[in-house]
């Protein structure tokens, strides 16, 4: 429900901010992180040294945001087709050829197409049918609720990084906040069916945390997701592509995850009017751009988020990175990288990773 100033520069070319101010989305400076051992550091987007599209992000409820976006979807032409869900992809000659669909009522409704994009999130139907899914390590899961009432929350995001977690607090405005516990999968097995007395158990193992929110309420009832560090061994096939988690997602520390979908979306967007001009079968082979494309635009992004989430689990290490990006005020960089706007180059040199360290 984060939003970096790029996710916003790309809402801006599809019309939609306007009305997710006018929903309360609240803009965001920054991020401030805190690590395990009491190391910290705030990165702000307008000291990162390269002018951002804008000084903020945006943080709004995820209901807001999908609605602005079907609405816009309409809007230039698109049919929506509510409550339904894909059963079965449709094949024609080896080819994806459409989906079947179920919907509210049970019936099912075939819809043909000649290229079928698999937007589906992490347990995309679409990338299953089209190769292996791939999981990695470290396997996580997130247990998230909208809270009234989190005491003390600013005009940033907040990373709060554990022993064997962490935890996000995040504005979206109306006093309302955002709180996500990020935790290996295996500590979450005795969630099932009590997920909101397992996330509030498991916040008390971060006591400036739990002491801002154990008097708030939560608003919308605890969902969970995940495991990440999934992705895809081919985002294009004959008749076929994916985009966004369907694609690929490692982890959620650094909010890049509507950023990546919107920004693959545009990318797909380009191969896929190049593919669709004129006749004839959209083959892997025509839409093989858009697989380039993404790697140029995403291998920073890929490996800035391992250096990352990796580094979490060593937490003395996480700690000394944390307390020198924070005091030699090398914090601005790191979070206008991962805030899309500073290029990865900044932070994945061999200077900058040494400052980090020594």
């Amino acid at each position: 429900e984060y939003m970096s100033p790029e996710a916003v520069r790309i809402l801006d070319r599809l019309g939609v901010v306007p009305a997710l101010e006018a929903a309360g989305a609240a803009p965001l400076h920054g991020t401030a992180v805190t690590a395990a051992r009491g190391a910290r550091l705030h990165g702000r987007f307008a000291l990162a040294g390269h002018r951002p599209y804008r000084p903020t992000g945006l943080s709004v409820s995820r209901r807001i945001l999908d609605q602005a976006l079907v609405h816009a979807a309409r809007e230039a032409g698109a049919q929506v087709l509510e409550r339904n869900v894909v059963e079965e992809l449709l094949y024609d000659g080896g080819a994806i050829a459409g989906a079947l669909l179920r919907g509210a009522d049970g019936g099912r409704r075939a819809i043909r197409a000649r290229l079928t994009v698999g937007a589906d999130g992490l347990r995309s139907l679409v990338a299953r049918r089209m190769g292996p899914r791939r999981h990695g390590w470290p396997r996580r899961v997130a247990f998230v609720a909208h809270m009234d009432g989190v005491a003390g929350m600013s005009d940033s995001a907040e990373m709060h990084v554990g022993g064997d977690g962490y935890v996000g607090l995040n504005p979206i405005g109306g006093g309302r906040t955002n709180v996500a516990l990020v935790l290996p999968a295996a500590r979450a097995a005795g969630a099932r069916g009590r997920a909101e007395g397992f996330f509030l158990q498991r916040l008390q193992r971060f006591p400036a945390v739990y002491s801002r929110i154990e008097q708030g309420a939560i608003a919308r009832k605890v969902l969970a997701t995940g495991p990440y560090a999934a992705w895809s061994g081919t985002v294009v096939a004959d008749g076929g592509a994916l985009v966004g988690d369907a694609a690929d997602f490692f982890d959620p520390f650094t909010g890049e995850g509507i950023f990546s979908a919107l920004r693959g979306a545009e990318l797909l967007a380009e191969a896929a009017a190049e593919a669709l001009d004129g006749r004839g079968s959209v083959t892997a082979r025509r839409l093989a751009g858009y697989q380039s494309a993404r790697r140029q635009a995403f291998a920073g992004k890929w490996a800035v988020e391992r250096l990352i989430g990796y580094g979490m689990c060593f937490p003395r290490l996480f700690d000394r990175a944390v307390a020198r990006l924070g005091r030699r005020g090398m914090s601005h960089t790191l979070i206008g990288v991962t805030a899309d706007f500073v290029p990865a180059r900044e932070v994945l040199n061999p200077f900058f990773l040494a400052r980090m360290i020594f």
